[in-house]
């Protein structure tokens, strides 16, 4: 027979393995996120970066920005996308990059939905190319929903953390989730 405090114990082992358990499969999760959402950032500035001109005319397909400013953006852009993707990838300033990398993708979703609100016949150029395209050839729908799923993962980052092998737990010296 046990007494009271055997059994608080065994139930409290039993409840820190499904802590644990629970612990591991988010971090698995925010792992996953973090690659999927920085890899496809990176994927994208690395298509990008050689080719300002056709990255700036994408911006300014859209027709949102002032001409000049699309421009400006459509140079910068790149780079940011490699450098949110790239740390993402490795793990180092998780939550702030991740907020980012969420950040864009709204940006980039609401110009996908403004594009297709204002009957524009556009690639997203998202992984390069963009500018204008024939009426039959645009993919919003798609693009939208991609997109939603790389919000999603970046939110899930910047509220739980950066999961499993990622550098920001190693220089913290402390286990984030």
């Amino acid at each position: 027979m046990s007494d009271g405090t055997t059994l608080g114990t065994q139930d409290g082992a039993h409840d820190g393995a499904r802590v644990g358990a629970r612990l591991g499969i988010a971090g698995g999760i925010a792992l996953l996120a973090r690659l999927i959402l920085g890899g496809a950032l990176l994927y994208a500035g690395l298509t990008k970066v050689g080719f300002p001109q056709a990255s700036a005319r994408a911006v300014q397909a859209y027709q949102i920005l002032p001409f000049e400013l699309a421009a400006y953006v459509g140079y910068v852009l790149p780079a940011l996308e490699i450098l949110i993707g790239g740390l993402l990838v490795i793990g180092l300033f998780s939550r702030p990059m991740a907020a980012a990398g969420t950040i864009l993708m709204v940006i980039f979703i609401a110009g996908i939905a403004s594009a297709w609100a204002r009957g524009l016949s556009i690639d997203c150029g998202c992984f390069g190319g963009g500018g204008e395209v024939a009426a039959g050839q645009t993919a919003y729908p798609a693009e939208i929903a991609r997109d939603v799923l790389f919000a999603a993962c970046g939110l899930w980052v910047w509220l739980r953390g950066p999961g499993r092998l990622a550098l920001d737990r190693l220089l913290a010296g402390r286990n984030h989730r």
